[in-house]
């Protein structure tokens, strides 16, 4: 298990926008750190209140955003308009091509989120959208799968061979996942913190782990975890 702690992440602080890259993402560049297999990017974006990005391009990625505070309204050119809250996920698919805007909702909150990339299982797929809310009955005290590569359980549906859990865990509460052979995971502590095979995680700090097995996570401080299972 590799861990891989929050204050080692890059950092971009343009004033209104405060970011911290797991992995490279512009002009961080960390050629230790450019991914684990499919994901590609975890950035922990804090946006100031009626600030946000202007309309911009992607292709080729599995784009999900995961609001941990505030709330994040999203444009795009799918004609896709919404706002994103606590408990949303969010999937767009960016494919051939896709122009997209993302703003604080709220002239006078901050908004926290998680943007999260991943590569896709092929080229030039149909740009898409889903949006789906999980409730925090869902997730506490356990891995709620909240997308997939086919959609089960009522998750989001996303082009590639992963699994990704979200759970809620305060003091005392506990949750396992597998890693089967040949594939391997990524927690990631977006909130809180959490015990994982003996070692304390907090907000921002991240394992990697390749080798099969069962392991328990322990909730410590009402932490909140993104689990990936990852071909």
């Amino acid at each position: 298990m590799k861990i891989r702690r929050a204050g080692d992440r890059g950092l971009a602080d343009h004033g209104w926008l405060k970011s911290f890259h797991t992995f490279s993402f512009a002009d961080y560049n960390d050629p230790a750190h450019m991914g684990f297999r499919a994901l590609r990017v975890i950035n922990d974006d804090r946006v100031a209140a009626g600030k946000g990005f202007g309309t911009h391009g992607h292709r080729d990625m599995e784009i999900l955003s995961y609001v941990l505070e505030g709330a994040l309204e999203h444009k795009d050119s799918m004609g896709t308009g919404s706002v994103i809250k606590p408990g949303d996920v969010q999937r767009m698919t960016a494919g051939t091509g896709v122009t997209h805007s993302e703003k604080n909702a709220s002239t006078s909150e901050p908004v926290h989120f998680l943007q999260i990339w991943i590569l896709p299982e092929a080229r030039d797929i149909a740009p898409g959208y889903e949006q789906k809310a999980f409730s925090t009955e869902e997730k506490r005290g356990k891995l709620r799968l909240v997308a997939s590569h086919d959609g089960r359980e009522g998750s989001v549906t996303v082009h590639q061979d992963v699994d990704l859990y979200a759970g809620l865990l305060d003091d005392g509460e506990r949750a396992s996942f597998e890693v089967k052979p040949g594939r391997g995971a990524w927690v990631h502590v977006a909130s809180g913190a959490v015990e994982l095979a003996g070692t304390r995680l907090v907000t921002g700090d991240a394992a990697a782990i390749e080798e099969a097995g069962t392991y328990e996570l322990a909730g410590k401080d009402h932490g909140e975890i993104l689990v990936f299972d990852l071909a």
